[in-house]
């Protein structure tokens, strides 16, 4: 399987010999749509043409025809993707394609065969084949394709086949829209004339080039870095007004302005440009997943609440430097057919969900408040959580094959055995960040421009090693980095938050001081049944009394419980350390226990403002410098 071009060169070689078969194809390619400069034809052999149509939109599917010629002697595997890029764990993309039909360049019928559920074997070709098949798509998201009246949002290892072995070749799109359809198209492939032909320099760009086709509205501005000016696009799919996406236009811009500031300088973007695809609209599924040079944005919210649907925009905009091009060894090369897992996750991701609101709160759409209440909800998830017992941020994000949208029907126990990467990794952010701030006068971006200096210009991947390396780079202080790295993302301590956001004037304090509580439980009701319906937390009263999923709760101190808010109801009315009999239906029997109720454990984060508290000028100060923009304005 071919892996990521890296170098500039690899890149620019191979989209030439992309656009120059494909202006063979398509004579009225201009000169002026090149921006690469002339050069030797790459290596890879001839061009893959794709052509996509949607006879039967209205039913999600769409006709795909794939033509390989000069193919090598012998069988032909055509694959189906088992993943996709930004996503960790196996998809089962073939499970959406049927109807598949192979002839050769004569157009006579080529024998297929199937060894594999994700693979068609073409044999006794002769050098051309051409492959047909139909794609039922209905979920428009950032790891599914989703095809209607109104769009064909298209995902692309979920759409198109490919063939091992022949992924160097450059490859060339052609899209053909219901008739009288006003579809345009949004994506980081390389347009070509006439309209909705594109190219790409080979299999992996092509993969990880996500395409919208629909009528959709766009908004552009430039950034220049260098003496080189990049054009940034915002398109969207959307059924608010065009006022509301000026609005939230200058909100990206905002953002976009503020993460570059903590780099110092835009991303090269190849061909010149970043797009960001979204699509807001009743009917899609939320999401966000980062590319090369584009993102896709879905969510059922609209553009009449801008501030639901910016966060998502920040954080895969921040992946731009972190992970498309400051990227961890353990995703290189990327594999179409397994789950691909990394052990950097806490900062590929984490440090990204870091960046995620903390940008937002800079470009001056969130106040200080909310972003404390955000940060408040992380530290209470990472504090609170069972799971640390078991794993660090490193194993947490080796379980992004089982957790990052995997599909599974038995039951597991991650309650108490899984905290999410995305958030370990932004508390971990938070807490080096801070840590900086105050003992070293350094800070977090300190640290992510010196990673984009040694890995991100010049697409080395890392590891775990090497992030810490340059920790103790930045510091200068090797101990220090050795001792973070040790507690806090090879073992399972935590900072000590409530110490260093004082600096900030931001108090870390129980949400519900004095309150008893049975503990989190995911409780449902079924007429005048409750039950259980996920794992109780490890040290609640409820997992102490044995209580587990499935279980119905009959009774509290001889009460009955015939409503799932009533178990809060009845801890409301005791004190933490009170003793309560309870009593529970599981597996055919009916058990009794007594247990001791607890304290709520919830923490939260409050501006000293709002907890009635002075804030020191020192603290007003530090603050400012953490939170205020950095792009200037």
């Amino acid at each position: 399987m071919t892996h990521r071009c890296h170098t500039k060169l690899g890149t620019i070689l191979r989209f030439i010999a992309a656009l120059a078969i494909a202006a063979a194809l398509w004579p009225g390619l201009a000169a002026s749509q090149i921006r690469v400069q002339t050069g030797p034809r790459a290596a890879g052999g001839d061009t893959v043409r794709y052509a996509v149509a949607f006879p039967n939109a209205a039913h999600h599917e769409a006709e795909v025809t794939v033509t390989y010629t000069n193919v090598p002697a012998g069988t032909l595997e055509l694959r189906m993707s088992r993943s996709s890029p930004g996503r960790y764990a196996l998809h089962e993309f073939a499970k959406n394609v049927y109807a598949v039909r192979a002839v050769d360049g004569r157009g006579q019928p080529l024998r297929v065969s199937r060894p594999n559920p994700h693979q068609w074997n073409v044999s006794g070709h002769d050098g051309t084949v051409r492959v047909t098949y139909t794609l039922f798509a209905d979920r428009a998201d950032g790891t599914y394709s989703g095809i209607d009246l109104t769009h064909a949002h298209l995902n692309i290892p979920a759409t198109f086949m490919w063939a091992r072995g022949l992924g160097e070749r450059p490859i060339a799109v052609a899209f053909e829209p219901p008739p009288g359809a006003p579809w345009r198209a949004a994506t980081q492939l390389v347009p070509l004339a006439p309209p909705l032909r594109f190219a790409a320099p080979n299999l992996y760009y092509f993969m990880d080039s996500p395409t919208e086709l629909s009528d959709h509205d766009v908004r552009e501005w430039q950034v220049a870095s260098d003496g080189e000016s990049y054009t940034i696009r915002l398109a969207v799919h959307h059924q608010g007004t065009a006022e509301q996406l000026d609005g939230y236009a200058a909100m990206v811009q905002d953002v976009v302005a503020e993460q570059i500031a903590v780099y110092g300088e835009p991303p090269d973007f190849d061909h010149g440009s970043y797009t960001f695809i979204a699509d807001y609209l009743p009917w899609v599924a939320g999401d966000g997943m980062e590319h090369r040079n584009s993102t896709i944005l879905t969510s059922t919210g609209s553009l009449r609440n801008p501030h639901g649907v910016l966060g998502t925009a920040s954080h895969e905009f921040f992946h731009a430097w972190n992970v498309e091009r400051i990227r961890p060894a353990t995703l290189e090369p990327f594999d179409f057919e397994a789950a691909n897992m990394s052990r950097e996750l806490w900062l590929a991701e984490g440090f990204t969900s870091y960046y995620g609101p903390l940008t937002i709160r800079r470009a001056g759409h969130m106040d200080d408040a909310a972003y404390a209440a955000t940060i408040g909800r992380g530290i209470d998830a990472i504090v609170n959580s069972a799971g640390r017992r078991y794993f660090g941020p490193v194993e947490m994000s080796m379980q992004a094959p089982f957790v990052d949208a995997a599909a599974a029907i038995d039951p597991n126990n991650r309650a108490n055995t899984f905290i999410s990467y995305y958030t370990w990794g932004a508390a971990i952010g938070l807490g080096l960040d801070l840590t900086l701030r105050t003992r070293f006068d350094l800070t977090l971006d300190d640290f992510m421009r010196a990673m984009w200096r040694r890995f991100g210009e010049p697409e080395r991947p890392y590891t775990v090693e090497d992030a810490r390396a340059v920790l103790a780079e930045v510091t200068r202080d090797e101990a220090f980095a050795r001792d973070f790295f040790d507690r806090y993302i090879l073992g399972r301590e935590v900072v000590d938050y409530a110490a260093l956001l004082a600096n900030a004037a931001f108090l870390v304090r129980q949400a519900n001081a004095g309150r008893a509580t049975f503990g989190e439980a995911p409780l449902q009701e079924q007429g005048n049944v409750v039950h259980l319906v996920g794992s109780t937390i490890v040290g609640t009263p409820l997992y102490e009394a044995g209580i587990d999923r499935g279980d119905r709760i009959v009774s509290v101190d001889d009460a009955p419980v015939t409503r799932a808010a009533q178990l809060a109801e009845i801890a409301a009315t005791h004190r933490p350390g009170d003793s309560v009999r309870i009593a529970f239906e599981q597996r055919g029997a009916t058990r009794t226990a007594t247990v001791q109720l607890i304290e709520d454990p919830e923490l939260e984060v409050v501006t000293f403002e709002q907890a009635g508290r002075a804030v020191p000028a020192a603290a007003a100060a530090f603050r400012r410098e953490w939170l205020g923009s950095k792009a200037g304005r």
